[in-house]
């Protein structure tokens, strides 16, 4: 966990990694939906659970690297890459096959935008390569591109399933989730079941299979998570905004 006082100048891993610590990252801005700019891909669909190595200064001690094992994402992978970490796009700096690691570089919007500087290590991440044309879309289309955090409200098992509900930090991103639509949880795409206006809330269910393949599970009411919304509900709004569409044709 990231002490949120951090600046790369005044860093201190002893700070960083006690996570008694009150965080004291640079204030969050109130969310905004996210560029409607696409350089990556995702379809949402979780390759593999990876886990947190370090979280902490470069060794330059001008910035923040994260360091993760895994294996699936490895397959092929090249300095540059785009690999989605709980749903944030970021850029493999290094790899080494041999440790089944690689690592990336956090920027302070990234960290102020994001849940990653509440992670650890020994956190597990979820993990997706870029999407490539021959891939299959088996989710929907995710940009990697976090619009704001969630707050894990409720969680409750109704038989070999998970009925999970989140607080939206924003209206700014409330307004584009709609029952039955497409979410991203953590990188997960997901289907959102119901959507409650006046607390700001949605929630969505688990199947058990899918409860074996994504970190969701492992948190807890009060935990955070990334929330990326459907980027058709973006484009659709700013061609009403433009008059280049009309609303009743």
């Amino acid at each position: 966990m990231l002490s949120s006082a951090f600046t790369p100048k005044s860093f201190s891993p002893l700070k960083t990694l006690n996570p008694s610590l009150s965080r004291r990252i640079p204030h969050r801005p109130r969310c905004k939906p996210a560029s409607l700019t696409v350089r990556s891909l995702f379809t949402g669909i979780v390759e593999e659970m990876g886990q947190i190595r370090h979280l902490g200064p470069t060794p330059s001690g001008d910035g923040i690297e994260l360091k993760i094992s895994a294996r699936t994402v490895l397959d092929g992978v090249s300095l540059g890459d785009s690999i989605a970490v709980n749903g944030t796009c970021l850029t493999v700096s290094q790899f080494d096959l041999a440790s089944s690691q690689f690592t990336v570089g956090l920027s302070p919007e990234t960290l102020r935008r994001t849940s990653l500087s509440d992670l650890g290590p020994g956190s597990p991440v979820n993990l997706e390569r870029a999407l490539q044309p021959v891939s299959r879309m088996g989710g929907h289309f995710v940009q990697g591109h976090v619009d704001c955090t969630g707050e894990i409200v409720s969680v409750r098992p109704e038989g070999d399933s998970l009925w999970v509900k989140v607080r939206v930090e924003s209206a700014d991103v409330m307004r584009y989730i709609v029952p039955k639509g497409f979410i991203t949880v953590d990188g997960a795409s997901l289907t959102v079941v119901g959507v409650y206006e006046e607390e700001g809330c949605f929630d969505f269910m688990l199947v058990a299979y899918t409860q074996m393949k994504v970190v969701i599970p492992t948190k807890k009411v009060g935990d955070k998570v990334n929330l990326e919304v459907d980027i058709l509900g973006k484009y659709v709004e700013k061609l009403l905004k433009s008059g280049a569409v009309s609303s009743a044709s």
